[in-house]
């Protein structure tokens, strides 16, 4: 070994002893940076560190606003301990991840924290942020683009030309060939002119070895959706961003013997870099259904189904109630899925029926749509309710089909006591009653008295001529608010929003209850996409959470408001890439977040009519 050789060994030798002996005499807080200057978007870190000799009595860290920076990620806290002569020394860093937005000179404050009574600040920090992106990441060795050729996430779509109404299965794979940590959504794809549905997916991602373009790659499937288009011509669906952080290994600069010992992987000389990956955009060609031979009874839906139709009795008495039943399944959009309108006999009344769905979010959507119906018949004799035809667009045969109930002959007894007319228009009865009720004119003087006082007309007498008139009144506007509401679907989901939200969250509460964390997401997620899509107007088939902002701000909505919407949003969407950190207790803070979030809204919006 040289005398060059040496001398810097003993150089690096004082330099750790230095430290060493600083952190233990003193205590310090100091704030630092990986680089002072940085592109516009890029993205860089920032260390508080706190030196002396027992960090576990630092309380009240406060960070800075960094004010002109997106905080990606942080505060995230490491610790270090020594032991010396036995004496423990240390330190404690939070660390964050910033992103340049704006070009110009900023400063990033101070921070403060407490150690044993005594308040410790941190010195400003100023960034210079140029235009454009600088190099590759900092010490790394790697460039954007090396990083991108290991590291990306590949859209497919099972096809790339559908009919409208036609299932698409867009599946979101991340190759690798590098190590990574947990990622993060940054922006979920935007579904545009599609109907969409999350198919189910594992709580955990699982690697695989696959091949990509003849090389090697670890792959895991992140995301699927079954799409279904809802218009022709050329749609597209936006990327899907994830922040990734790859850890790699810091390349030798030089061939020095002291580089290559202390750049060996037992000194622990990798570095994590965060990489914002972004999937391909999926254009689909929506060509429209045929035009010919389509059924007189056809409504849109697409798929392969059967239908039936059945009812719970056919012999009944008046007033009494009976069940029709209509029953679609198979595979297709089931939630789109228009059901036939039943055309009942003269005498028969109908009420709102009754909706139940049954989804399996497997590879192709499939299930079953139940549409119950409360009918009851007004008079007696035999009725017939015509045969209820359902119709289809079947994809795989290129055809449309039609499915036909049987007629319903359905035989209407008079009930005990009902109203039998006669020939003559009235009831035995009442021939009966009127024989008795004739008597014979007295032909006998009378003896008439004569009143003192003329009887006044008693208050009785008025109110039972008016009140009839005000019950009639009371009637008509019932009557004509409903008509109205009938009549302007977007105003009646306006008006029961609040409580179709009620029914779903309580749907999600139950799960919460169970344990059951998956499901509770799943349903805490609909109930909110729901009531924003009935609250806003929105059709199912255009709703993405990006629109519903947009118009919870265009309405004025407090922005705070707003940010916790897609906070909450978001965190029902995220939780499938961390299912190990989820926890009852946090599941029942976001619910009672997305309670209060969804009542406040409810409010702005109400104020704002």
């Amino acid at each position: 070994m040289n005398g060059k050789t040496i001398h810097k060994f003993l150089t690096i030798l004082l330099l750790f002893l230095g430290g060493v002996i600083t952190n233990y005499y003193a205590q310090e807080f100091v704030a630092t940076v990986d680089k002072t200057t940085v592109g516009q978007s890029d993205r860089f870190q920032v260390y508080f560190t706190f030196s002396g000799d027992n960090v576990n009595t630092v309380t009240n860290f406060k960070a800075p606003d960094f004010q002109g920076f997106r905080v990606l990620s942080g505060p995230n806290q490491s610790t270090s301990m020594q032991i010396i002569n036995n004496k423990v020394t240390g330190s404690l860093t939070y660390s964050y991840i910033l992103q340049a937005q704006n070009i110009g000179e900023f400063t990033i404050g101070s921070a403060s924290l407490d150690y044993r009574g005594k308040a410790f600040t941190s010195q400003p920090i100023k960034i210079k942020v140029e235009k454009g992106s600088l190099q590759h990441p900092p010490g790394s060795g790697y460039s954007n683009e090396e990083i991108a050729n290991n590291v990306f996430i590949l859209a497919e779509a099972n096809k790339t030309r559908a009919l409208i109404g036609e299932q698409i299965t867009v599946t979101y794979k991340l190759y690798t060939k590098l190590n990574i940590a947990s990622p993060q959504i940054s922006k979920l794809p935007q579904y545009q002119g599609f109907w969409a549905e999350e198919l189910d997916m594992k709580q955990t991602i699982n690697f695989e070895v696959g091949m990509y373009k003849g090389e090697r790659f670890r792959v895991a499937t992140i995301k699927q959706a079954a799409l279904f288009p809802t218009r022709t011509g050329k749609l597209s669906v936006t990327p899907f961003e994830l922040n990734i952080p790859v850890i790699v290994k810091k390349r030798r600069t030089s061939n020095d013997i002291f580089d290559e010992f202390f750049g060996d992987s037992f000194f622990g000389r990798n570095e994590t870099i965060e990489y914002q990956a972004k999937s391909n955009i999926i254009t689909i060609d929506v060509e429209p259904l045929p035009e010919s031979n389509v059924p007189s009874s056809f409504n849109g839906a697409v798929g392969n189904f059967n239908f039936k139709a059945e009812i719970d009795k056919n012999k009944v008495s008046v007033n009494e109630s009976i069940t029709l039943r209509l029953t679609a399944s198979g595979t297709g959009n089931i939630k789109l899925l228009q059901m036939p309108e039943p055309v009942l006999p003269a005498g028969f009344e109908k009420y709102e029926p009754k909706v139940y769905e049954n989804i399996n979010k497997g590879g192709v959507i499939s299930g079953q749509k139940i549409v119950e119906y409360l009918i009851v018949p007004r008079t007696p004799g035999d009725k017939e309710i015509p045969s209820i035809e359902f119709s289809f667009f079947n994809p795989s045969t290129r055809r449309y089909a039609s499915v036909t109930s049987p007629v319903f002959n359905i035989s209407v007894e008079r009930g005990t006591g009902q109203y039998e007319p006669t020939a003559g228009g009235f009831s035995k009865e009442d021939v009966r009653l009127l024989s008795e009720d004739i008597r014979y004119i007295k032909t006998s003087a009378f003896q008439f008295e004569k009143k003192d006082e003329i009887s006044l007309i008693k208050p009785w007498f008025w109110i039972s001529i008016i009140l009839p008139f005000l019950i009639l009144l009371t009637t008509i506007g019932i009557r004509r608010k409903q008509d109205r509401l009938s009549g302007n679907t977007q105003l009646l989901r306006f008006q029961k929003a609040e409580k179709a939200a009620r029914k779903r969250l309580k749907s999600a509460k139950q799960a919460l209850d169970l344990g059951k964390l998956s499901e509770f997401y799943s349903e805490l997620s609909s109930a909110l996409y729901g009531y924003l899509e009935d609250k806003l107007g929105i059709q199912k088939s255009d709703f993405t959470l990006e629109i519903a902002l947009e118009k919870l701000q265009n309405r004025n909505v407090d922005a705070k408001l707003v940010d916790r919407v897609k906070g909450i949003a978001e965190k029902c969407e995220f939780v499938r890439f961390a299912p190990q950190g989820e926890t009852s207790t946090s599941a029942n803070e976001i619910y009672n977040d997305a309670v209060n979030v969804i009542v406040e809204v409810d409010s702005s919006l109400e104020k704002k009519r």
